[in-house]
Formats: C-alpha cells, sequence, structure tokens
C-alpha cells in the first residue's frame, strides 16, 4: 500500500451559502441518498487531491444527514461554468476570497476523474492541505486517511473524457481509458475492480472501500 502527499493551498473565507447548506439541499434529490429530506447536513471527514493545473479544487466530503449513514460526496470547486455539465451542477456559491464559484458532483468531471485514477492506481494519495500564514505554511492535520493496494510502480492511464456517469451507489465513471465506481455509502455498498481505494477516519479504524478502478 501506497501513500503520496500533495499540497492543496485553502483560504480562509466566507462562503455564501456554504458546502453543507448547498448538500442538505442537494442531497435528497439523489437517488442513491438515504436519509430524511429536511435533516440537517454535518461534515464527519474530507479528503483532497490536487489539480495540477492549479485551476479546479477536488474535495471529497463524507457528510451525515441526521440519523442517516455515512455519504461520500465528492465535489469539484470551478471558477466558470464546466461545459456540458449543468446536470452535475449543485450549485454556486460566494467566496469571499475567489468570488463566485461553481460547484459541481464531481464525477462528472474530467479533472476529478485523471485525479481519482492517480489515487486508485497510482497512489498518488491526498493532497496536503495548508494555509499561507505570515510568509509560511501552516498545514492543517488531514480528517482522515486514504491509500490505494495497487502494485507498486502502476502508472494510472490518462482518463481522458468522461464519456458517461451512472448514478446509484457505486456511482460509475466511464472515461475513454478506464471505468471508475465510487461508493456512495461507505461501509455498505461492494467495491470491487483491480485496483481500490480504501479509507479509515474517526471512529472507523478497519478500511472502508471509497473508490475502484476497472
Amino acid at each position: 500500500m501506497r501513500t503520496m502527499r500533495r499540497m492543496a493551498l485553502l483560504h480562509r473565507a466566507e462562503l455564501h451559502p456554504t458546502k453543507l447548506e448547498l448538500l442538505a439541499a442537494w442531497l435528497p434529490t439523489r437517488e442513491w441518498y438515504e436519509g430524511e429530506a429536511d435533516a440537517e447536513v454535518v461534515r464527519v471527514a474530507a479528503y483532497r487531491f490536487d489539480d495540477p493545473a492549479g485551476e479546479v479544487g477536488i474535495e471529497t466530503l463524507l457528510v451525515r444527514a441526521g440519523d442517516g449513514p455515512v455519504h461520500q460526496v465528492p465535489l469539484t470547486y470551478r471558477g466558470a461554468p464546466l461545459e456540458g455539465a449543468d446536470d452535475r451542477l449543485v450549485g454556486t456559491m460566494e467566496h469571499s476570497v475567489l468570488g463566485r464559484r461553481w460547484i459541481y458532483d464531481a464525477p462528472g468531471d474530467p479533472v476529478y476523474a485523471a485525479a481519482l485514477a492517480g489515487a486508485v492506481l497510482a497512489g498518488a494519495g491526498q493532497a496536503t492541505e495548508y494555509f499561507e500564514f505570515d510568509g509560511g505554511r501552516e498545514v492543517r492535520p488531514p480528517s482522515m486517511d486514504i491509500t490505494s493496494d495497487a502494485p507498486a510502480g502502476a502508472l494510472a492511464p490518462a482518463a481522458g473524457a468522461v464519456r458517461r456517469v451512472v448514478d446509484g451507489d457505486p456511482t460509475v465513471i466511464v472515461t475513454d481509458t478506464v471505468e471508475l465506481a465510487v461508493v456512495r455509502r461507505p461501509g455498505t455498498a461492494p467495491a470491487a475492480g483491480d485496483a481500490t481505494l480504501t479509507g479509515t477516519w474517526g471512529e472507523i479504524s478497519a478500511p472502508l472501500a471509497y473508490a475502484c478502478l476497472r
């Protein structure tokens, strides 16, 4: 098992609406969501991937709505609309540092598909989160750990375009070169493939499957 950390710059900013407020309205519209429609959504843990171009924020949230199960919700944050992805738009928010941001359900975003393929097959791991502070860096400790069971030395293929997304649990992403499966309710849905991304957080000490590559 391998992990390799990259960097993700965070901003101390105000968000309107917040990510959790957006998800509280969006999650009940998903077929794989399990819980009450008006339940409060709380953050349990999260991990980020790095966009090599530095343009797209890639964050996967683990959230719980009320007394329901934990859901895995990968999101991408963009400074402009993603062409052809209106059906994947979670909503827009005003970021006090970056301005308006378009928030997408990440399985429909090719930048996420490439990052996920790298994490699952090449052990790219999660990005180390940090704030810039007084000319230095203040690292935020990770709220969970992820790792891949791919063989050492494996290389992730260029994912290319997202050809289609099959909603469900797992949610399947079909690209030019690979098929990825994202578990929406970790611990309750199987994930089997050539390589699997697993993780632990908080009270969950036994690794659960979060995604796989077929």
